[in-house]
């Protein structure tokens, strides 16, 4: 038998079903660039925001304070290697401003099957 009752357990399903739904309407712009960098915004659906943790938000202005990848990452948010986090825009603080080097490469992976190789 659950050491989680019934009810706690549905209503928690239930409360990851509603997350779900919501991160399913995170949009994401098309790319965008200058000369030197890649652009693209990232708009979170406003029912979201409650599940942001406290430490994410600057105090003084009530928008997202600038999060590193592995932050931004764990609201949901998707997207390839290299993207920063670059600006707020405090007329809307549900949309985040992203960038990355014009020409970025993501770093080399190691070979996996090389790594086996070298076991035999």
């Amino acid at each position: 038998m659950s050491a989680v009752p019934e009810s706690e357990e549905l209503e928690r399903q239930a409360e990851q079903k509603k997350l779900e739904e919501i991160l399913d309407k995170i949009h994401y712009s098309d790319r965008y660039s200058d000369d030197f960098f890649e652009y693209r915004h990232v708009i979170l659906p406003k029912a979201l925001f409650k599940y942001i943790p406290k430490e994410y938000w600057n105090q003084d202005t009530g928008t997202l304070r600038l999060l590193k990848d592995k932050e931004w990452r764990s609201l949901g948010i998707t997207q390839s290697l290299g993207w920063e986090h670059y600006e707020v825009h405090a007329p809307e603080p549900h949309v985040l401003l992203f960038r990355r080097p014009k020409d970025y490469a993501p770093p080399p992976q190691p070979d996996p099957r090389a790594k086996d190789a070298r076991r035999k």
